[in-house]
């Protein structure tokens, strides 16, 4: 059974108008069935996001220092754990309903999950692999904001499909209509598209930001990433119908969050804006000293010459080797 706070968010089976396509209406499938099974198209474009963002991350590891194979045991820890993280941030936060109905916290195939969540469960992730694997936490995090962009830019599709995360009622151009099988229609922000379009935006400029050389310092892609989408997700946030709060304060979890993210990460970045520890070499091993050639005669290595047979003498000693012979000539003449 779907919780009823979820119906009044999902809704599979409303037909989708888009007025700003000319009015171009749309009724795709929420699933498809496999054996008898429903597989939801919401996980499949979350699981395509998923690869994608692997596919990606793991082509450009070597550039911020790291192995692919680090980062693909990484993944290994990081998809369940922030999957688990994800639920979990939603259950709490809907804990009057799933406390009372324990058995519906792990159907995660119903909807309910807090991207938030994933993000904290896979910074705690990350610091735990990484501290064992004995590399660099921030580089990790860094490579990670891509797969981050990709995923949700792409996972928001998956809302699409559910007909869910929309935002309140509006006759704004770029507006989406839902109908009802009864005829009714309401229009709605979008607010998946708008998501979407903003980490769409934001991957651009970090990719470009990382290819021509503006990354300074390890973490400084994290927490541009958290600056961005902080921005983003505290003005989207506000338009949707179904976010969570805290206790009945009528505060919004995610909107607290972005804007304590938008703080943080945005003083770091002003802080650190002279920082240059990776063009300084100082995240770098210094190279190996070079092994001493051997010699083409013998196989043997060469013994190093002695420098001291080719340093001329210096003025004040040819000068006391000069009035020495002078000495000895007068001397010599006297007799």
């Amino acid at each position: 059974m779907t919780p009823f706070f979820l119906l009044a968010t999902i809704q599979r089976s409303s037909t989708i108008s888009l007025p700003f396509l000319g009015g171009l209406r749309l009724n795709p499938p929420a699933y498809f069935t496999v054996f008898g099974r429903n597989i939801y198209l919401y996980g499949v474009v979350i699981a395509l996001g998923f690869i994608l963002a692997i596919l990606y991350c793991s082509k450009r590891a070597p550039e911020f220092g790291l192995k692919a194979d680090d980062f693909y045991d990484f993944m290994i820890w990081l998809i369940p754990c922030s999957i688990l993280g994800a639920r979990l941030y939603y259950v709490l936060f809907q804990g009057e309903y799933y406390f009372s109905h324990p058995k519906e916290i792990l159907a995660i195939w119903q909807g309910g999950l807090a991207i938030y969540g994933g993000i904290i469960a896979g910074i705690l992730t990350c610091w735990a692999v990484c501290r064992k694997k004995k590399i660099s936490v921030l580089a990790m995090l860094d490579l990670c904001c891509f797969g981050l962009l990709i995923g949700q830019a792409l996972g928001r599709w998956g809302n699409f499909f559910n007909r869910e995360a929309f935002g309140a009622e509006t006759d704004i151009f770029c507006r989406m209509g839902l109908t009802a099988p009864d005829g009714t229609t309401v229009y709605v922000h979008p607010t998946f598209l708008y998501e979407s379009l903003w980490n769409l935006t934001g991957l651009a400029f970090l990719v470009w930001f990382s290819k021509h050389g503006k990354r300074r310092f390890n973490g400084q892609c994290i927490l541009i990433y958290f600056l961005w989408y902080g921005l983003g997700r505290a003005w989207i946030e506000g338009l949707r119908t179904d976010s969570l709060y805290i206790g009945s304060s009528g505060i919004r979890v995610s909107q607290l969050l972005s804007i304590v993210l938008i703080l943080i990460s945005g003083t770091i970045l002003f802080l650190n804006r002279s920082n240059t520890s990776l063009l300084s070499g100082a995240e770098t091993d210094p190279k190996p000293p070079a092994e001493p050639e051997a010699s083409p005669d013998t196989g043997a290595e060469a013994a190093p010459e002695d420098s001291s047979a080719h340093i001329p003498p210096s003025e004040p000693e040819q000068a006391s080797g000069t009035a020495e012979r002078e000495a000895e000539e007068s001397h010599n003449s006297e007799d």
